[in-house]
C-alpha cells in the first residue's frame, strides 16, 4: 500500500467524539460535546419547513442571502451601534469552523506566525500548520485564565500575523474585559502588520449583566479583525453547521476566494428562515439569561460536591476542579467518571498543544433541568 505523508501526523480523533461515544457505550450524562438536548424553537423550525415548501432549495449566493446578510448587519447594528456593510463585509459560512478554517487559509502563508492563547479550542491550531504556518502558544495565567498581555508583547515580532482570541472562551468559560480590548488595541497599534481572528460564536451566552467584548465595537480593532460567529450556539441548533464571518472589505475578499472552492454556499432554506427569525430581536436578546438560569442550576445542584467551581463568566461550559478528590491525571479521571459514575465531561489538558495537567474538567450545562438535576445528584457522591 501507498505510504501517505499526512499533512496532520499529531492529529487524530477530537476528544469530543471519544468522549461523546465513551458515554453512549457506558449509558453516561453527556456533559461533555456542546450541544443541547433541549429543542430548536418551533418558530424557526417552522420557517425552515416553510422555506423548503416555498422552493428555496437551490444554491443560495456565495456570500450568503442577501436578506440574511442584511439582518445580520442590523443585528449588528442593535448590539453595538457599529455600521458593517452587508454586501462586502459578512459572508455566511457552513459553520464557525469554516469560517476559521477559511480566515487563516486566506491570510496566512508559510511561516507567518499566528499566536494562540492557550487553552484553545482544537481546530485552531491544525488550521493554521495547514496554511503553513507556526503556532506559537502562550497559556492564559492561571487560575483566572487571563491572558499574559506582557508575555504577548514579548512573543510577537516582524514574523507574527494573527492573534487568535476567543471570548467568551472555550473551554474556560473566561471572557474579555475593557482592559483586554485597550491592551490588544495597544498589540496592533505597535504592529502593523498584525491581524485579530476573533472567535466569538458565545457573544450571546455571557452573564451577570457583562458586556461582549467584541471587536467590532472599536474602531480600529474592527479594521484590523475578522470576527466569526455560529447560529448554532445562539439558536441551539449546532447540527445546522451554518455561521458567518465579518471583516473589512479586503479581507473578507480573500476569505471569499477560500469559501467558494470550500463549500461555494449554505443550506438556503435555513438562510431563508433565519433571515425572517431575526426580525425579532427578543430571539438573541434573551439567551444571556436563557443560559444563565442553566448555569446558576447546575451550580446549585453540585452544591456540596467535592469539586471547585472555576467561574464561568460566558459560554454555556462550566469548569471544576477534582483537585481534592483525586490525583488521576485529567484525561484518566474523566474516563473513570464516565465508566464508573455514569456521567462525561471534558479533561482540559487536551487544549494545550503542549502538555499541562491542572485537574479540571469541563462540563456542558446546555441541557434540560432535569438532565443537569440527575448530572448534579451524581456529582455531589463523587468522593
Amino acid at each position: 500500500m501507498q505510504t501517505i505523508a499526512s499533512k496532520l501526523p499529531n492529529v487524530g480523533t477530537t476528544i469530543f467524539t471519544v468522549m461523546s461515544r465513551m458515554a453512549a457505550e457506558h449509558g453516561a450524562i453527556n456533559l461533555s460535546q456542546g450541544f443541547p438536548d433541549f429543542p430548536v424553537a418551533p418558530e424557526l423550525i417552522e420557517l425552515i419547513s416553510e422555506s423548503m415548501k416555498k422552493g428555496y432549495n437551490q444554491y443560495a449566493p456565495m456570500a450568503g442571502l442577501p436578506a440574511l446578510r442584511e439582518q445580520l448587519a442590523e443585528k449588528i447594528k442593535n448590539m453595538g451601534g457599529v455600521d458593517i456593510n452587508p454586501d462586502t463585509e459578512i459572508t455566511v459560512t457552513a459553520g464557525a469552523t469554516e469560517a476559521l478554517f477559511g480566515s487563516i487559509a486566506a491570510i496566512i502563508h508559510p511561516g507567518d506566525e499566528v499566536i494562540v492563547l492557550e487553552p484553545a479550542y482544537d481546530s485552531y491550531i491544525p488550521a493554521i500548520e495547514l496554511a503553513g504556518g507556526v503556532p506559537v502558544s502562550i497559556p492564559l495565567q492561571q487560575p483566572d485564565f487571563n491572558i499574559n498581555w506582557q508575555e504577548v508583547n514579548a512573543r510577537t515580532n516582524d514574523r507574527t500575523r494573527m492573534i487568535i482570541i476567543n471570548t467568551p472562551h472555550n473551554p474556560t468559560g473566561t471572557t474579555l474585559k475593557a482592559a483586554d480590548t485597550d491592551a490588544l488595541r495597544l498589540l496592533l497599534e505597535e504592529n502593523p502588520n498584525l491581524l485579530v481572528l476573533s472567535d466569538e460564536v458565545y457573544e450571546h451566552i455571557i452573564f451577570d449583566g457583562a458586556n461582549h467584548q467584541s471587536v467590532l465595537n472599536d474602531p480600529l480593532l474592527q479594521q484590523r479583525s475578522i470576527a466569526v460567529y455560529s447560529f448554532g450556539k445562539t439558536f441551539h441548533a449546532t447540527g445546522w453547521k451554518v455561521g458567518y464571518v465579518v471583516a473589512p472589505e479586503a479581507l473578507s475578499k480573500e476569505i471569499r476566494k477560500v469559501h467558494q472552492y470550500l463549500t461555494f454556499s449554505v443550506h438556503t432554506p435555513t438562510q431563508v428562515a433565519i433571515a425572517s427569525y431575526l426580525e425579532n430581536e427578543a430571539h438573541y436578546r434573551n439567551i444571556p439569561q436563557f443560559y444563565q438560569k442553566k448555569r446558576d442550576l447546575f451550580l446549585e445542584e453540585i452544591k456540596g460536591s467535592g469539586f471547585k467551581v472555576i467561574p464561568s463568566e460566558g459560554t454555556y461550559f462550566q469548569l471544576l476542579s477534582y483537585g481534592d478528590i483525586s490525583d488521576e491525571p485529567d484525561q484518566q479521571f474523566a474516563e473513570r467518571l464516565t465508566k464508573t459514575h455514569k456521567i462525561a465531561s471534558i479533561p482540559i489538558s487536551v487544549f494545550y498543544s503542549e502538555p499541562e495537567d491542572n485537574s479540571i474538567l469541563r462540563f456542558c450545562f446546555a441541557k434540560e433541568d432535569e438532565t443537569l438535576a440527575a448530572a448534579g445528584k451524581v456529582l455531589r457522591n463523587i468522593s
